[in-house]
């Protein structure tokens, strides 16, 4: 049975914006609207974060336009990295919802260590600013509130008309690009059906707070006993996961679903990433056939596998993130040489 606690349902939509970024003891952040790189976390300026996160980059488009935020063709904008799990998830409902042409994005390079964090630039693996050519992430935020204090992270959503970020919480940008631009995408695709709201929720709680943020719980823990703690609940998801996914296609029966999308992003990046650079290395993904399975079932879906570069992944979490105290012993890999 799934424990979901820990998490209120409520709460199931916030992405780990503040696992974003997040090093050991160093953050890079806005504060009254000028970049700081690698500076120390305090709980003062952690509690700036708070508030502000409260206040800002939280509102909604609609297709009625009630919420301020009217859904129209090419007025919005989105600013990811194909790197990030929580922007992948805007990529994904983009591209499954044919909303490519409605939406317009830019990609920052996955390179994010260096003192302006997030960049755009011409190359290979990103491209420019689309809106105004600005060079770094920070900028998109500025402005949109130029005394805006907190992290800098993606997805943002974009407003061309306004000039200022909509929402940067992927939980809830999936929401709108899932139904308020309906009248232009796929409005047969829908992630987030009425009569299993309630089911994904709960499913959202366990999933998003055990694995998709266990992963950097684990990662990023800054004591040993942090890391125990949290790489045991991680695996111990995995094993509940397994076990439900060795008898059905999908986390909620025999259809694709939010849940699924979320898991997804995170489990493509288990065996090339978390699994080496965040330490979470007591199994890989390939030691769990069903998980396995479920991840290539959705990866192979039409149009799913052109979101998952690795290229732009591998750079990223191998840059130099800082992650976690490197004092902390990693739990595996269980090697056993013995005779059988």
């Amino acid at each position: 049975m799934l424990n979901t606690t820990v998490n209120h349902p409520n709460n199931a939509l916030t992405s780990s914006n503040d696992k974003q970024q997040k090093s050991f003891g160093l953050i890079k952040t806005l504060i009254n609207g000028v970049w700081y790189n690698d500076i120390s976390d305090t709980p003062e300026l952690l509690h700036m974060r708070q508030q502000e996160k409260q206040h800002w980059f939280r509102n909604w488009v609609t297709a009625d336009g009630s919420s301020g935020f009217l859904a129209q063709a090419g007025r919005y904008h989105l600013y990811v990295s194909y790197a990030c799990p929580w922007a992948h998830r805007t990529i994904l409902y983009r591209q499954l919802k044919g909303l490519q042409n409605v939406i317009s994005m830019s990609v920052v390079h996955p390179r994010w260590a260096g003192a302006n964090g997030w960049e755009f630039g011409d190359t290979p693996i990103s491209t420019v600013d689309h809106v105004a050519n600005r060079r770094y992430l920070y900028e998109v935020y500025q402005a949109a509130k130029p005394d805006f204090t907190g992290k800098v992270t993606v997805p943002v959503l974009w407003d061309k008309k306004t000039k200022t970020i909509v929402n940067n919480e992927s939980g809830e940008i999936i929401r709108m690009l899932n139904s308020a631009f309906d009248a232009w995408g796929d409005a047969s695709v829908n992630f987030y059906p009425d009569n299993l709201r309630s089911e994904i929720e709960t499913m959202n709680a366990f999933v998003l707070d055990k694995v998709c943020n266990g992963v950097y719980k684990a990662g990023f823990a800054s004591t040993q006993e942090a890391y125990d703690k949290a790489v045991q609940e991680l695996f111990q998801a995995l094993d509940t996961l397994l076990e439900r996914l060795s008898q059905q296609l999908y986390l909620l029966g025999d259809r694709i679903t939010e849940s699924d999308l979320h898991l997804f992003c995170t489990l493509c990046r288990f065996d090339a990433v978390y699994y080496g650079a965040l330490k979470c290395n007591l199994k890989r993904l390939i030691d769990y056939p069903a998980l396995s399975a479920y991840t290539q079932r959705i990866y192979n879906l039409p149009s799913v596998a052109a979101t998952v570069k690795m290229d732009h992944i591998k750079q990223h979490y191998y840059d130099d993130l800082k992650a976690g105290n490197p004092a902390i012993v990693p739990v595996g890999p269980a090697i056993d040489f013995r005779n059988k």
